[in-house]
């Protein structure tokens, strides 16, 4: 009898644990994911997967859990470069005297382009696959993200005073249609609109957004409700609190999927506001907790089904981009916020940290779940760790016990970025190198005033 042949493909990644995040939330044992083209094609049981396939690269990881890549879907990429350079500050003292005088001295595309690079290494080395980022000159970051070949969601930030970047709102959403004609088709890198907050973009330069959104299919990402200063200022000097104002301008409208960052002191209106548009809630924590901005109500969010993503901030004021960690404190903060254990329970948390996530840039037909026909964006993380044994619960474990350094192996689009626990691609002590060299700038800078 004839032996049938075996498939060729790209890739075979067995595993003891594949966690899905898949609509059923299937945790599978001994199983193998095969990938060709990107694309993952199969997800069998690996005894059956090396009869079927020949892979020309093959991975066995008998102590591993496969999970998709983690989706960081909010952070300042080249804030990196100003880590630590302000500590123990509520958020305006924190913005008017540190950051931005320092943004004022620093920022340039070469200042964003290396901290977008260490940012990225940083992220990958962490399991993360995929990055929001809202900062100035993001066409040298998205340059040096292509370059990397990292996926990641660009928001032009728009502000009504003049920047590094630009004059004013004009010149910024110029610019802004201009990188998203250069990247609309793109397999790895969208383009966003990112009005930075309610108290630093006007009514005329909020419209001029929602126009620029509908001719362009861009989305749009705001930081709001981030502290319960910012909304006693708002009805203090409007009358209405931030979301009221945005839900009066448009920015809820059906034709939207606004994702709205940091998102403390709700009610239960703002709550009504949310259930009822298309908007995402991207949930902060760590740097929430840092500038003591408040909690935001993710207990109450995913009662109200409204999809709920993750993100770090920047590492000026987090201070870091481990998701693993950002993870983890969710899931806590959720429980102790709530009075309640079972809120944000581990099945929750991970789809928070990906699928979720996806959701909210508007990419989960392409990642944020291992299934057959998305792209191959995975993370390996190894479970043979003091700190996860004994092991009763994969997926518990990496919600609760993993740490970033257990990531082994991680994938974007089906190419190894990272083996070993040690970046393919990128040089960790050149970029060391060079963020000493930044900063030694930065404290002779800070010394001098």
């Amino acid at each position: 009898m004839q032996t049938q042949a075996k498939k060729e493909i790209d890739t075979l990644i067995s595993a003891q644990w594949i966690i899905c995040v898949d609509d059923d939330n299937r945790v599978l044992q001994n199983y193998s994911v095969a990938i060709d083209q990107k694309l993952i094609i199969d997800i069998l049981p690996t005894q059956e997967a090396k009869q079927i396939f020949r892979p020309s690269t093959q991975y066995d990881l008998p102590t591993h859990a496969l999970i998709p890549g983690l989706i960081n879907a909010h952070g300042h990429a080249a804030m990196t470069l100003l880590r630590g350079i302000a500590n123990d500050l509520p958020l305006m003292a924190w913005l008017e005297n540190y950051i931005w005088p320092a943004e004022g001295k620093w920022v340039n595309a070469q200042f964003v382009a290396d901290g977008t690079r260490l940012a990225i290494a940083e992220m990958l080395a962490g399991g993360t696959t995929t990055f929001s980022d809202m900062y100035f000159f993001p066409e040298s970051a998205a340059k040096v993200c292509e370059e990397a070949g990292m996926r990641a969601q660009f928001c032009a930030p728009i502000l009504d005073f003049p920047t590094a970047w630009g004059s004013g709102p004009d010149e910024y959403i110029a610019k802004a249609k201009q990188l998203n004609v250069e990247y609309k088709n793109h397999p790895l890198i969208t383009v966003a609109l990112g009005p930075h907050a309610p108290y630093t973009v006007s009514d005329p330069a909020m419209c001029q957004v929602l126009t620029a959104a509908r001719d362009t299919t861009m989305p749009i990402q705001i930081h709001l409700h981030e502290t319960l200063f910012e909304v006693e200022q708002a009805l203090q000097n409007a009358g209405n609190r931030p979301i009221e104002r945005l839900q009066k301008l448009g920015f809820f409208d059906s034709e939207f999927a606004l994702q709205c960052v940091h998102m403390t002191t709700l009610n239960e209106g703002d709550m009504a506001i949310l259930a009822d548009s298309n908007a995402s809630v991207i949930h902060c924590p760590e740097s929430n907790m840092k500038l003591a901005s408040g909690f935001c109500p993710t207990k109450e969010l995913l009662e109200h089904d409204v999809t709920l993503a993750l993100g770090t901030d920047g590492a000026a004021s987090n201070n870091d981009l481990d998701m693993f960690g950002e993870l983890r404190t969710a899931a806590l903060i959720a429980k102790g916020y709530s009075g309640d254990a079972s809120a944000m329970n581990a099945t929750q948390a991970l789809r928070v940290a990906t699928i979720n996530g996806a959701k909210a840039l508007g990419i989960d037909h392409t990642c944020g779940s291992l299934e057959i026909g998305k792209e191959a964006d995975i993370a390996a993380i190894n479970l043979d760790a003091l700190n996860c044994q004994p092991s009763y619960d994969p997926l518990a474990d990496i919600v609760y016990n993993c740490q970033a350094n257990q990531v082994s192996q991680v994938w974007v689009a089906g190419d190894l970025k990272v083996n070993h626990g040690k970046l393919t691609e990128l040089d960790q002590y050149a970029l060391i190198t060079t963020a000493k060299e930044w900063a030694a700038k930065i404290k002779e800078g800070m010394s001098a005033q």
